[in-house]
């Protein structure tokens, strides 16, 4: 006699569940992994302490907004933060296919859109949960520790977060080895970092084509409206150093809404591709 098989119905609170439990296992991974916790904060204090205190010694306050080196600063070093962590967060996806975890999801009666979905919010997640350390040294660079900015600016670094975490998705769901999928990443990286208006205001004297590309760049958008959270309440001038389109300021809801759309459209892509994979 054959017992029957009782299979969970897939509605979208199953769905849902299944994302949980993808988010919730990379909570996990991160909180287990204290080197890696430890390691991430090196090269975000060396632009915040090393650049901003050097470098900014030899440079006048005019030129960012009437505020320090190191307040125009912050907001890039956290920006960038949450890029690295996000996009090597959603990278493991490669790591789960090579020791045979990903198989074992994908043959769970869930959808691959879960899956996806489950890896982008976990990725955002732990990203921003280190990015709160670095926030909390706000007020070693002239950052002042107002409710309302913190809670502005941890939302933002979720918002970006979210989105740097679907593009590593997008470079990693098809990739069959951490090998491969690594100097990608190492490529892609750099010029999003330089070119997002992290170290320099994007409203100075740039050639044309270099403003065109920060124009392009989803995560200059982020780091314009961080930036102006930030001076907002350190006395600077925000649309001194905001990012423009020709001669106009770019609005704050658009800059939000770009990094949103960013996010959705690269997730979006990702499930498809992953829909798609063997």
């Amino acid at each position: 006699m054959t017992a029957p098989v009782l299979v969970a119905d897939r509605g979208l609170r199953h769905e849902l569940r299944a994302a949980g439990v993808v988010w919730q296992r990379d909570l996990i991974r991160f909180r287990t992994d204290r080197g890696r916790i430890v390691s991430s904060f090196v090269q975000p204090l060396l632009f915040l302490f090393v650049l901003g205190k050097g470098l900014g010694a030899s440079i006048g306050e005019a030129t960012f907004g009437g505020a320090d080196y190191s307040t125009f600063l912050f907001p890039g070093v956290l920006a960038s933060s949450v890029m690295f962590t996000a996009v090597f967060s959603a990278i493991s996806i490669v790591w789960d296919r090579e020791q045979g975890f990903l198989r074992e999801m994908l043959v769970a009666p869930i959808s691959r859109t879960s899956i996806v979905l489950g890896k982008c919010l976990g990725g955002a997640t732990v990203a921003t949960l280190q990015a709160l350390v670095l926030l909390a040294l706000a007020g070693l660079v002239g950052v002042p520790y107002a409710p309302l900015m913190l809670v502005g600016a941890i939302g933002l670094l979720l918002l970006i977060a979210f989105a740097i975490t679907a593009f590593g998705l997008l470079l990693a769901v098809r990739v069959q080895q951490i090998q491969t999928v690594m100097p990608r990443v190492q490529l892609l990286l750099t010029p999003l970092m330089f070119l997002s208006g992290a170290f320099f205001p994007l409203s100075s004297a740039v050639p044309g084509w270099l403003h065109a590309l920060t124009l392009a760049n989803p995560l200059s958008y982020g780091v314009d409206v961080l930036r102006r959270l930030v001076l907002a309440h350190t006395g600077g001038d925000g649309d001194a150093t905001a990012l423009r389109w020709g001669e106009q300021v770019v609005p704050i809801w658009v800059d939000v809404a770009m990094v949103a759309g960013a996010g959705v459209a690269l997730l979006a892509l990702a499930a498809w591709l992953f829909s798609r994979t063997d």
